[in-house]
C-alpha cells in the first residue's frame, strides 16, 4: 500500500455510488477505494547539499513549502 512519508496518509475504503443509486435508494454499486495522491519529487535539501527523491502526498508537499524541507523531512524520520 502507498503511503505518504510525510503525512502519513494512505488510501481509504469509500462507497461508490451513482447519481441514480441516489435517487432510487437500490443497486448499491459497492466499495470503491480512494488512493492519495502521491507525486514523485526530486527536492533539493540545502543542509545536507544534495537531492534526494521522494514519494509525497501533495499535502505533504504544503507542509514541506512552510516549513522546510529539512525541517519537515527530519521530523518524518528520513534525514539524521
Amino acid at each position: 500500500m502507498k503511503v505518504c512519508k510525510i503525512s502519513k496518509k494512505s488510501s481509504i475504503i469509500g462507497g461508490g455510488y451513482s447519481n441514480r443509486t441516489r435517487a432510487t435508494k437500490f443497486n448499491p454499486t459497492g466499495k470503491k477505494r480512494k488512493h492519495v495522491n502521491l507525486q514523485k519529487k526530486k527536492i533539493f535539501v540545502p543542509e545536507l547539499g544534495k537531492s534526494i527523491i521522494i514519494e509525497v502526498s501533495t499535502r505533504g508537499m504544503r507542509t514541506m513549502k512552510k516549513n522546510g524541507a529539512y525541517v519537515t523531512l527530519k521530523k518524518a524520520g528520513m534525514v539524521k
